[in-house]
């Protein structure tokens, strides 16, 4: 089991959660984060951690967003410091579909 990052973090990307990840798996694009789920090492440490309450433990309803996790993470940079979250984060938190809308290939 591993925990991902999921559509809420979109357009708000609170880095709260990279700086308590033991393993430092957490990568930045620049609209969200995700976690590369081969290195997650399944603590939950940064579950609470997140003021979106965008990361959550694998499960079935979530693989798709397990792969996203792992092809994004072989992509962007890795991120082990807290950084501002994105200037508009407030106005997205809570919005639906963001991944869609927001995040190019």
């Amino acid at each position: 089991m591993t925990y991902v990052v999921t559509d809420n973090c979109v357009k708000c990307k609170y880095t709260d959660c990279v700086e308590v990840c033991p393993v430092d798996c957490f990568y930045e694009g620049d609209d969200m984060l995700v976690i590369n789920p081969d290195e997650c090492i399944d603590c939950g440490v940064c579950v609470p951690e997140c003021p979106a309450e965008a990361i959550f433990p694998e499960s079935e309803e979530l693989l798709d967003w397990v792969e996203i996790n792992r092809k994004y993470s072989e992509k962007w940079p890795v991120i082990t410091l807290k950084k501002d979250p994105l200037p508009d984060a407030e106005k997205y938190d809570g919005i639906k579909d963001k991944f869609k809308k927001y995040i190019k290939e």
